[in-house]
């Protein structure tokens, strides 16, 4: 399976993060641990929603979507 998710910061509530990957939980520890420079300056970070594919190029497609103006504002409307 593959996830699209998005991430909320516990430190900064209105701070969110777009990604995708196979292993959720190695990516949250990987965001918590602060070596990722686009994540490392607003952690602690928890899982707000995840979806899951079977395939990557659906989840990749899904997370390209939630990261363009629509998909902004479809993830404050629905998530």
């Amino acid at each position: 399976m593959y996830y699209t998710y998005i991430l909320n910061s516990l430190s900064d509530p209105n701070r969110f993060y777009t990604g995708s990957t196979s292993d959720l939980k190695r990516r949250l520890s990987e965001h918590n641990s602060g070596k990722l420079v686009y994540t490392n300056k607003f952690t602690p970070w928890k899982i707000k929603n995840y979806f899951a594919f079977e395939e990557l190029e659906k989840a990749e497609k899904f997370e390209k979507y939630l990261k363009s103006g629509n998909g902004r504002i479809f993830a404050k409307k629905h998530f």
